[in-house]
């Protein structure tokens, strides 16, 4: 998949099949609506094109009204969402950067700059409450009347419902907040993850199992950055990490700011691996691209009252992260539930 920031681009294909969205979670209304996009592009000869945006919209409208509570959590950082867009197969992305400019542009601006000029969208594709331009003023309406108007198609899908509930981000988001990791997998068709690079830390909990024959090296972590300060979920968790051997590894995460020790504030997804290969050595994660499966929900994050409650707390993690992955069996990279199907909507 080639993936383009703005459309001023030599390499954007000069016709498309589109659909535009936000696309958090990438989850299976997404994943019924991608596959749909798809099949309208091979019948029409046309590449795959998804639209969206980073930052999210409502983050840019929380910041320039200083009212963060009206940002949204985020459920996937934009690597994640672009590595299951992929997935999908569609043929090429487009990430526009949501700001001022394009913040103002007219529901008519919109479609004659970026659809039409920018894109050359031949078939758009949009959901049921798609809306666009300044003041959210466009609609599926308007889009349809400048389609007929311009040459190119326009279509609508409904809301996507599993056992009669409607599969959306906010769905998502609401289950990773309660930490139903079960009934985010089911929303999501996969389990819940994260990607990143691994990068260094504080290197503090080398430190921490001294004391504890629970972990006599420590509790050495894998540290990853989730650079949006308000993630959809929350806590510690049993977890499978993908990506540093021939097998994914068993482990306990936490994903927050960390408000026992210094440097809290910051959100991390910091993951102890249970049993670490020797053949990787003390330093051997480093750099590594790795793709963390958030499984189980164990607690919530908690302020400790100093190093050896700390200590005592993930040694116990450690234990109800063995004995909830004892029962799990591991499973590729990107396992998912059940992958939609444009039969899953026709």
């Amino acid at each position: 998949m080639q993936v383009f920031r703005g459309f001023h681009h030599p390499g954007i294909a000069s016709a498309c099949a589109l659909t535009i969205g936000n696309f958090d979670g990438v989850h299976r209304g997404h994943q019924a609506m991608l596959a749909l996009l798809k099949s309208e592009a091979a019948h029409r000869g046309l590449p795959s094109c998804v639209m969206t945006f980073e930052p999210h919209p409502r983050d840019y409208f929380a910041a320039r009204l200083s009212k963060p509570e009206l940002a949204p959590a985020r459920i996937a950082l934009l690597r994640d969402k672009l590595s299951e867009l992929e997935r999908c197969g569609i043929d090429q992305a487009v990430v526009l950067r949501f700001d001022e400019t394009l913040a103002s542009l007219s529901a008519q601006d919109f479609i004659r700059q970026v659809l039409i000029l920018g894109l050359g969208a031949k078939y758009i594709l949009v959901g049921d409450d798609f809306r666009f331009g300044a003041k959210r003023q466009g609609d599926y309406a308007t889009l349809d009347a400048a389609g007929r108007s311009h040459g190119f198609d326009v279509a609508r899908m409904m809301s996507y419902e599993v056992h009669g509930l409607r599969v959306s981000s906010s769905a998502v988001r609401e289950a990773l907040h309660g930490g139903d990791m079960d009934a985010a997998a089911r929303l999501l068709g996969r389990p819940y993850a994260i990607s990143g690079h691994v990068v260094h830390g504080a290197k503090l909990g080398r430190s921490l199992g001294e004391s504890s024959p629970a972990a006599a090296d420590g509790f050495r972590t894998l540290n990853l950055r989730f650079t949006h300060d308000k993630p959809a979920a929350h806590g510690i968790f049993a977890v499978r990490v993908h990506g540093l051997a021939a097998t994914p590894l068993d482990g306990v995460a936490s994903l927050g700011v960390r408000p026992t020790v210094e440097d809290a504030g910051r959100v991390l997804l910091e993951v102890h691996c249970l049993d670490w290969p020797a053949k990787l050595g003390q330093s051997g994660g480093y750099g590594k691209l790795v793709h963390v499966e958030l499984l189980h929900k164990i607690r919530d994050e908690a302020r400790f009252d100093g190093l050896p409650a700390l200590t005592a707390a993930i040694a116990q993690d450690v234990r109800d992260a063995r004995a909830f992955l004892a029962g799990t069996p591991a499973q590729g990279p990107h396992a998912a539930l059940r992958r939609q199907t444009t039969r899953d909507r026709i």
